[in-house]
């Protein structure tokens, strides 16, 4: 093939035009793996920030720790987080509730203002939603609360069922029975714990129905006791029908906040109610099936007759 002596420098050109073109991104890709790490650096700056604070800061106080306007830093740590800095701000200060009323040495009062609270009132508009229950009743570890529950045999095993007086607050599964009931002890050591009556029997059994074949479906009052993200996320896990399954990315688009993926598995892995609050169906983005609580193996097995009542 004869040479061709006009082309040939425009071949040369184009081979250093694509180079350029490959520098740029490359250099384009570093600065921006730069950026977002100054971004989730500032970030976790102002988290640890809120949790040292003696009283909740203001957006506008962490906005200038972080040199952004509060505009731009909100929607910065809520792309990072998944949830907003009040709220981040709020489940840190009801973990500091519930560690001060379970020292011996604190009074009510105290674990209140120790976790933030400038009046006993604005505590109490939130105790019952952030606890489930009264503040003294959680300090005296459930203290005359009832919870009923039972525990049964199904194909995966031991399954305890508890209910409050607002609902289901724990369904688990488990190898061992006395494993189950132990932990519900230490969860509410004072609590009053009831044996199942006939109508809660029939509660346990429909649990047990929908674990042996989930074309009977499973609708059942929930307690639920978490932050506002878990809330927000569990509700959305009910909604998700038997036989599907959908990514922890999912459920953070469907929640409006696609970068809050690890803040959606953090709320299933805290998730106690196994089942009702079905995060068995939430898998990896490839489809695969990642850690739950009840063991691997349980989440395949109850995917697996989901899929099967599904077909049939």
């Amino acid at each position: 093939m004869p040479y061709d002596m006009e082309s040939a420098p425009r071949t040369a050109a184009g081979q250093q035009d694509r180079a350029g073109r490959r520098r740029g991104r490359v250099r384009n890709d570093a600065a921006a793996r730069a950026a977002k790490a100054r971004q989730a650096r500032l970030v976790a700056e102002a988290c640890r920030y809120i949790e040292r604070a003696p009283a909740l800061p203001g957006l506008a106080e962490l906005a200038r720790r972080a040199a952004l306007s509060p505009f731009h830093f909100h929607r910065l740590f809520k792309a990072v987080t998944g949830i907003t800095p009040k709220a981040y701000a709020a489940a840190h200060r009801a973990e500091r509730v519930r560690q001060g009323l379970t020292a011996a040495h604190k009074s009510v009062t105290h674990a209140i203002y120790d976790a933030g609270f400038n009046s006993d009132s604005r505590f109490y508009e939130s105790a019952d939603r952030m606890l489930g229950m009264r503040a003294k009743d959680f300090r005296a570890g459930g203290a005359g609360v009832d919870i009923r529950f039972a525990v049964a045999q199904c194909s995966l095993g031991a399954l305890l069922v508890a209910e409050s007086p607002r609902g289901i607050c724990a369904i688990s599964l488990g190898d061992d029975p006395q494993a189950l009931v132990r932990a519900l002890q230490d969860e509410f050591p004072r609590a009053n714990l009831i044996g199942a009556d006939a109508g809660f029997e029939q509660r346990v059994a429909r649990v047990v129905g929908f674990v042996e074949d989930p074309s009977i479906g499973l609708d059942l009052p929930v307690d639920l006791r978490g932050t506002a993200f878990q809330r927000r996320v569990w509700n959305t896990l009910r909604r998700i029908p038997a036989g599907t399954t959908v990514s922890y990315a999912q459920i953070a688009r469907r929640l409006g906040q696609p970068g809050a993926v690890r803040a959606v598995a953090g709320a299933c892995a805290a998730n106690r109610i196994a089942v009702a609050i079905p995060c068995h169906r939430v898998v990896r983005s490839d489809g695969g099936i990642s850690g739950y609580r009840w063991g691997v193996e349980r989440k395949r097995a109850l995917l697996e007759r989901e899929a099967g009542a599904g077909e049939r």
